[in-house]
């Protein structure tokens, strides 16, 4: 690629590359393993949270709900994939990552991309990228349910690993959904007289903090979510079996 820069400027997208594609290999291989995703000690994995068919552990299912019934028998991940994962997909940050490490557009800031023609967002598929703040509310909800295992853990194994894993990863979560730009707007994003709306800008002063952090956040629940679920699993499986597992 054509460009006058003499630093390693490849080595960021190739980086993003990497951890992308870690998360998304990791990602459906949880998704698809439809087993060892809930634990006894009131574990169970994010990625299958939550857990709302029959065919679920009895321990595992939502509020112990089951209103998908004994007709649905694939993984639980299935359920509910298209919602944290519209939301990262659809993410303002995220957008510019995987546009500059998978599609090369452009790689990096003064180096030439490939693509003869750029249409933006305004064409299918990019233009459901516009539908970003509708995956936020989705996240909120998702978010909470974490918070709820997290909670529940608590209750159940106060002194486990696992536990305190599963409450780091529900506040880096939920962080990362506060601190979407979408949130930052819905909070106060309108207004024009913040002096009429104090709550409302106390509220937006706070999201606004969270949103100077949005790309760290966005890393940081990206691997904890991961390492959650994993734990959870290996948990599960009974390959990590500690005292105060």
């Amino acid at each position: 690629m054509r460009t006058l820069r003499t630093d390693n400027w490849w080595l960021a997208p190739l980086l993003t590359f990497l951890g992308l594609s870690s998360f998304l290999v990791y990602g459906v291989w949880a998704i698809f393993d439809g087993s060892y995703y809930y634990a006894p000690s009131e574990y169970i994995a994010p990625f299958s949270s939550p857990c709302l068919a029959t065919s679920c552990p009895e321990g595992a299912r939502f509020l112990g709900l089951a209103p998908f019934g004994d007709w649905y028998t694939l993984p639980p991940g299935l359920l509910i994939l298209g919602l944290p994962g519209g939301f990262r997909l659809t993410c303002y940050y995220y957008r510019k990552s995987y546009y500059r490490s998978f599609w090369l557009s452009p790689p990096a800031c003064a180096v030439q991309e490939p693509h003869g023609k750029y249409s933006g967002e305004t064409r299918f598929p990019l233009i459901i990228q516009n539908i970003h703040r509708y995956f936020f509310y989705a996240a909120i909800a998702i978010g909470l349910i974490l918070a709820y295992d997290a909670v529940l853990a608590l209750i159940h194994t106060p002194t486990g690993l696992g536990t305190w894993i599963l409450i780091l990863n529900a506040v880096l979560i939920n962080l990362y959904t506060l601190s979407c730009h979408s949130c930052r707007h819905i909070t106060a994003g309108r207004l024009n007289h913040f002096s009429r709306h104090p709550v409302r800008y106390k509220a937006w002063t706070f999201v606004s903090k969270l949103n100077a952090k949005h790309q760290p956040l966005a890393w940081a629940s990206m691997f904890s979510v991961m390492g959650a679920d994993f734990y959870v699993r290996l948990v599960a499986k009974g390959i990590v079996n500690f005292p105060f597992a």
